[in-house]
């Protein structure tokens, strides 16, 4: 029995098995945050992390744009109207945070914008509205969760069952 002459891996082919989707995904997002200015798109992906919860919010990046005279590009932040004079005060924070991603003094200038680059109907930004509060239950439903589920020995378990138990009672009451 003979066996074939070992062959040179193809170069066309990158690696072997499955590939990450994000490998494909890479190129078309750099090509398409580039022509909108972002050469680091963590500040796009990651904007929460960068100017902090509170300011993510109500904020959302559109694009930098690059003067002649040299350094320092202009931030163009969507923001809703009622935000806008709470955000105005906070531009000298926001860019430094933003330089702080650059790791040199990028940004020098930011201006807000209330409506998107592309116009009224095809760019509108969904701003995050904080979480709504649900109140807590009435302590009848609490007690007769807690006698429902008094015979179980394990305190995990019987937690819970104890927030299912009133979660249905909740629901049942209604």
């Amino acid at each position: 029995m003979t066996r074939k002459p070992l062959s040179p891996p193809d170069p066309n082919r990158r690696m072997r098995g499955f590939e990450a989707a994000s490998g494909f995904l890479r190129d078309p997002i750099r090509s398409a945050t580039e022509t909108r200015g972002f050469a680091v798109t963590r500040l796009l992906t990651h904007w929460p992390e960068v100017v902090g919860e509170d300011l993510a919010r109500m904020t959302r990046p559109v694009k930098i744009g690059h003067t002649r005279e040299g350094m320092g590009a202009t931030l163009t932040l969507l923001v809703a109207s009622a935000h806008a004079p709470m955000v105005q005060m906070q531009l000298p924070r926001i860019v430094e945070k933003v330089n702080a991603v650059y790791g040199y003094r990028a940004i020098s200038r930011i201006s807000l914008t209330q409506t998107a680059a592309t116009g009224f109907a095809e760019g509108q930004a969904e701003f995050i509205a904080a979480p709504k509060a649900t109140p807590a239950p009435r302590p009848e439903i609490v007690a007769e969760a807690r006698e429902t589920t008094a015979p179980i020995a394990d305190p995990g378990l019987r937690a819970a069952l104890e927030a299912l138990a009133q979660n249905i009672l909740t629901r049942r009451r209604k």
